[in-house]
């Protein structure tokens, strides 16, 4: 390998980083143990490609058997290694499954642990055995030579830097986490439970109670007209959605005279209309932002109704709503009459309006620290590939 030192490394280191096999930095530990008093790590307790923990595990007890590891050292799943199942354990305890289980020596264990994660390592670790449960080959990763700094002291830098970043992500994820569950705890009370008139939380002012309605009383489920793949190419202005990409990216594009004469002749949402999905994952929804674009007729629907309601308010009800007729069903479709036959309860459109932005300002909360978390998973992707040496 010609170029042995990384794009990015921290000032005051200059040397060249060493070729290394990995059985120089690292020992494969295998004593085994079904000691009942320690805790037991699965893959399922794992936050794939996060390396932490979805549950307390420290009274996870049984006597099952598995490998010993102790704190500091690494547990990385080999089963299908590009689920990312890998743990720098702070604890003592027994991992039950497909895992290696590695104690650094001469070498920080906090860099080996971010060793595990660069591009390098990943590439090896994937070039697997067995294809409908692929585990990663040991004689091919341990014989693979890594380029590693000599120096502990950048070692132990880089693999502080990493700590530090995964924390911080933590932090954030832990963040995005509380509001969702305020968001659904608020849901839960805002909204009236099944039989009631009115909600157990609601703002100042308003006491009457809540009317009941059904979905088909207060407007009528609109879609476009069908658009044929004949119709469509990779090349024209308006891009235009299938369920499929319903929300992301465009499945393929029509021509703005389709586009124009369509839009005029038959049905369109207007500016904050919620466009439901109707096929597929049913029920997702995405608010239309007044774009040019077209949607795939059927799959794709709303509901055209007048002031009595208000679209924000709408939004969070149908993230609560059990549609009418699919719940214990085995119908894979949402067809008309199961949304205008589906209960809705509506307050005046004043406190509709009220709950809709309250809502609406947490989504955009939840939103931002999405895209904050979104962020740093990405600064530290470009990180593993600039501060190692591929």
């Amino acid at each position: 390998m010609s170029n042995m030192v990384p794009m990015i490394r921290f000032r005051g280191f200059t040397d060249d980083w060493e070729e290394r096999k990995l059985t120089d930095i690292l020992s494969r530990l295998s004593k085994s143990s079904n000691n009942s008093e320690l805790p037991k790590i699965e893959f399922e307790d794992i936050v794939a490609g996060e390396g932490r923990l979805n549950k307390d595990v420290s009274h996870k007890f049984d006597d099952r058997k598995g490998i010993l590891f102790e704190s500091q050292n690494i547990l990385y799943g080999k089963l299908r290694p590009y689920l990312k199942n890998w743990l720098l354990a702070d604890f003592k305890g027994i991992a039950l499954g497909d895992f290696w289980v590695f104690k650094s020596i001469n070498s920080d264990p906090k860099f080996v642990y971010s060793l595990i994660q660069s591009n390098h390592y990943q590439k090896v670790a994937n070039d697997t055995s067995g294809t409908k449960m692929p585990r990663s080959d040991w004689k091919k990763v341990s014989s693979t030579d890594f380029p590693t700094p000599s120096s502990l002291e950048e070692q132990q830098k880089i693999g502080s830097f990493f700590k530090q970043l995964d924390n911080t992500i933590a932090l954030h994820q832990r963040m995005l986490d509380l509001l969702k569950e305020q968001k659904k705890g608020f849901l839960q009370k805002m909204f009236p439970k099944n039989g009631a008139k009115v909600p157990e939380l609601r703002f100042a002012g308003f006491a009457d109670g809540w009317e009941e309605r059904k979905l088909g009383e207060l407007g009528s489920v609109a879609m476009n007209r069908r658009i044929f793949k004949d119709q469509t190419s990779e090349n024209e202005e308006v891009p235009f959605f299938k369920i499929g990409t319903f929300g992301s990216k465009p499945d393929a594009f029509i021509s703005r005279e389709l586009f124009e004469e369509y839009k005029l002749k038959y049905p369109y949402p207007e500016i904050g209309d919620i466009l439901i999905s109707a096929s597929g994952s049913i029920g997702r929804t995405v608010v239309y932002q007044g774009e040019d674009e077209y949607f795939q007729d059927s799959n794709i629907v709303w509901l055209k109704h007048d002031n009595r309601l208000d679209n924000k308010f709408l939004k969070q009800f149908y993230s609560i709503v059990k549609w009418q007729g699919l719940e214990g069903s085995t119908i894979k479709r949402l067809y008309n009459k199961n949304i205008l036959d589906t209960d809705i309860s509506i307050p005046s459109t004043i406190e509709q309006n009220k709950i809709g932005m309250f809502f609406e300002q947490l989504d955009d909360t939840i939103a931002l620290h999405q895209r904050k978390l979104d962020l740093l998973k990405e600064q530290k992707k470009g990180f593993l590939q600039k501060m190692f040496v591929s």
